[in-house]
């Protein structure tokens, strides 16, 4: 056991709680079979249809969608924070790698889809709690058959860049 006083003894902290609910994914997956993507992103967007997990579990929505570019919202709490006091690059790529893929999802049509198969990340600005809001925008830079080319980026309400984002997303069928 540890003294109390060692820099190695656990520090007091107070507890925080957060809860996340969400739907069944695969039931909105098996949907969006029979539409495009932009009928989804968009159905999803205006809460007609349920959204992805990975958004309610760290808390950013879909905020606008057309062909080709999207862009989501989250004001990060420290629930996603990183042991040294500031938000996670693992949130930051994620809403990246969200806005790149469904920037490409809104082009294809009913029964295609996409994986990511590469993302690269440049981290620019450290992210707080106090950052306030903060955007992910995707766009599809080069629409290939079989892969899809995007970019993404993440910037505070004043228009700061804080992380930017290139992607390759395969393009699968049924």
């Amino acid at each position: 056991m540890l003294p109390q006083n060692s820099p190695l003894a656990p520090l007091a902290t107070a507890t925080r709680s957060k809860t996340v609910t969400w739907s069944d994914p695969l039931a909105t997956a098996e949907a969006g079979r029979n539409l495009s993507g932009i009928e989804l992103l968009s159905q999803w967007m205006r809460g007609d249809r349920a959204g992805a997990p990975i958004c309610e579990l760290m808390g950013f929505k879909l905020i606008d969608v057309e062909k080709g570019r999207v862009v989501f919202a989250s004001t990060p709490d420290e629930s996603v924070y990183n042991p040294i006091g500031m938000v996670h690059g693992g949130m930051a790529c994620t809403m990246l790698d969200s806005a790149a893929g469904c920037a490409v999802h809104s082009t294809l049509p009913a029964g295609v889809g996409y994986g990511s198969i590469e993302i690269k990340v440049n981290f620019l600005r450290p992210i707080h709690a106090s950052t306030g809001e903060i955007f992910a925008r995707g766009w599809v830079t080069k629409a290939g058959r079989r892969v899809c080319f995007a970019e993404s980026d993440l910037r505070d309400s004043a228009g700061n860049v804080l992380a930017t984002a290139t992607s390759s997303c395969l393009i699968t069928s049924d």
